[in-house]
């Protein structure tokens, strides 16, 4: 399972869609051995089909001379909905689409998706005091 960690950080998370993923064999044997990146990946509509760019999945060793590109453009299968529904949300201005996170469910790869806002400085200092305020009272919880 690989995880975008930077993305509930950077983004504010409006709306998400789980959707399958076209990958070749060393890319999935890939993904099986836990390696593979999120960090920079993000969406693109192109003739009413959502592709997943960025995602760096690592050569698969054993592959030998049926390896792939590690940077290509993926598919995302999602239903025709929600595609036209993701395609509404970026018309809206500051929108965007973030992968969150790359898992296998019940033997098929799925890419969790989210529509989100870009969070200004404030916004991502807002959320760090949540998160260590939380985190203190669970200590002080914790303690009695």
């Amino acid at each position: 399972m690989l995880k975008n960690r930077r993305a509930t950080f950077d983004y504010e998370i409006l709306e998400t869609f789980e959707a399958g993923i076209a990958l070749t064999g060393s890319e999935v044997k890939s993904l099986r051995d836990k390696q593979g990146s999120l960090n920079e990946a993000f969406a693109r509509i192109k003739n009413g089909e959502i592709w997943l760019e960025g995602v760096n999945i690592p050569i698969y060793q054993q592959a030998s001379y049926n390896n792939h590109d590690p940077l290509r453009s993926r598919k995302l299968l999602l239903r025709k909905t929600e595609i036209d529904e993701l395609a509404k949300g970026l018309e809206r201005k500051g929108l965007t689409v973030v992968p969150m996170s790359l898992y296998f469910k019940g033997g098929w790869a799925k890419v969790k998706i989210g529509l989100g806002r870009g969070k200004k400085l404030y916004d991502k200092r807002e959320s760090e005091a949540k998160r260590d305020a939380k985190r203190q009272m669970d200590r002080a919880l914790k303690r009695y």
